[in-house]
């Protein structure tokens, strides 16, 4: 089939790419030049692991090209995925959709000329619900045979690409039998693999992105509050998880304590969905994530404490090594990272900062210009008083502590992760703070 994918940020990207590789003939569409430019040469303007080869394959076939008309998308195919970005709007946390608006009302003058074609828009975006429904009556006029169904991305960073060629659900909402089939002819490749293919209304579609979120970051900074108590204790926050997560109701997933959530879908995703509740009259039924987000705000500082308390109580003109600068391993994604707000408020204290990442150095360094970077984990701890182990990357848990001892000036460490040896590199002559744990050291 022929596709379009409005949008080439990171879901369309992954997703034009993916879809080319499934065999269907795909049209990228982004206004920003550049980034098409990257694209069309197969190069991704991002960091995803699996990508880069993808991405080269399908250009390369011919399948996969790009473009910034969006009369040449409209006439290349009756099929439209939406894959904008909705990036928090305000101080009322409520989803900007300005991005959305403007790929429907850029289609639509074109789409009046579609007679029976039955031209399909597909929303991939993360929106509130209703959305759809307000894009239905906004095409009314201009586009009356135009349809509109949702289908949510479920992608995670880092792997992304088989989160999209197996995904663990496709979930689509529509109005129509006709929208139904042509998303199951799409789709076929993984229904047939046995992907479980959810049905429903485009409202309950649009909405389980967010629930899903909420209810993760809701895990998340759950069991941070966890820690916390274990801190005022002297209790162990990683066996209570373990042993929470032994329940078969339960589970261990998400329950990860440490520097907790960032990027750009879980803040954002459970401040969308509180202020479009509160647009309804329903803020009461999720004032809870408002603490979720308060808690998970709180991890940031509770580190920077952990960090001073290893230092003598100030980090003034203290040497500090930074390793993680992304908001999660596998990304060079630095949106809302927990690991360079940490790094910034330690050199806010007075510190001397050197920061390390394997992928997101230059991500961060157009955000935090003031912070020192360095490509090499030796020579961001060399000399340095505290190390922070702020992002999983597997890099660091390869480190030898004892090697490394012999370059700092003090061994101390904080893991913000809670996913380092931490035996180890206490008998390496580390002392060791981490989140919920007692001192290690």
């Amino acid at each position: 089939m022929r596709l379009t994918v409005i949008g080439t940020g990171y879901v369309g990207a992954v997703h034009a790419a993916c879809m080319a590789d499934l065999g269907h003939e795909v049209l990228g569409v982004d206004t920003e030049a550049d980034r098409i430019g990257a694209l069309a040469r197969g190069r991704p303007p991002f960091y995803e692991p699996g990508l880069s080869s993808l991405l080269q394959r399908v250009v390369d076939s011919g399948r996969l090209r790009f473009t910034r008309s969006t009369a040449e998308a409209a006439h290349f195919a009756d099929t439209h995925f939406v894959c904008v970005g909705t990036p928090q709007g305000g101080a009322s946390g409520a989803a900007d959709l300005r991005h959305v608006d403007a790929a429907v009302d850029g289609l639509a003058p074109f789409l009046c000329d579609g007679g029976d074609r039955g031209v399909l828009l597909v929303g991939k975006s993360t929106v509130p619900v209703g959305t759809s429904e307000r894009l239905r009556q906004r095409l009314h006029d201009t586009a009356p045979n135009a349809d509109i169904a949702w289908n949510p991305e479920f992608l995670r960073e880092g792997h992304a690409v088989a989160d999209t060629l197996r995904p663990e659900r496709i979930v689509v909402g529509v109005g129509t039998e006709h929208a139904e089939a042509r998303l199951r002819r799409i789709y076929d490749p993984m229904l047939t693999n046995g992907t479980p293919f959810i049905v429903t209304d485009p409202a309950t579609a649009e909405l389980v992105k967010l629930a899903s979120n909420a209810f993760l970051a809701t895990r998340i900074s759950f069991i941070n509050a966890m820690a916390e108590i274990c801190d005022a204790t002297g209790a162990d926050v990683l066996t209570l998880a373990e042993a929470m997560g032994a329940d078969s109701r339960i589970g261990r997933r998400f329950l990860a304590p440490g520097l907790g959530f960032g990027g750009s879908c879980l803040p954002k995703d459970i401040r969308a969905l509180t202020a479009r509740a509160e647009e309804l009259g329903l803020g009461g039924s999720v004032a809870f994530l408002r603490e979720v987000d308060e808690i998970n705000r709180r991890q940031r500082r509770r580190v920077v404490d952990l960090a001073r308390r290893l230092v003598g109580g100030s980090l003034k003109d203290r040497d500090v090594a930074v390793l993680g600068a992304a908001f999660k391993p596998f990304s060079d994604d630095v949106r809302d990272s927990p690991a360079l707000a940490v790094a910034e408020a330690v050199r806010l204290r007075g510190a001397r900062v050197r920061v390390h990442d394997p992928e997101a150095v230059d991500n961060a360094r157009s955000v935090h210009p003031e912070l020192q970077y360095v490509l090499d984990v030796g020579k961001a701890c060399e000399g340095a008083d505290v190390v922070l182990h702020l992002t999983e990357w597997p890099q660091y848990h390869d480190i030898d502590p004892a090697a490394l001892a012999r370059s700092v000036r003090t061994p101390a460490l904080v893991d913000a992760r809670n996913s380092l040896d931490a035996s180890a590199w206490r008998s390496a002559g580390w002392t060791v703070l981490a989140p919920g744990r007692p001192r290690l050291g």
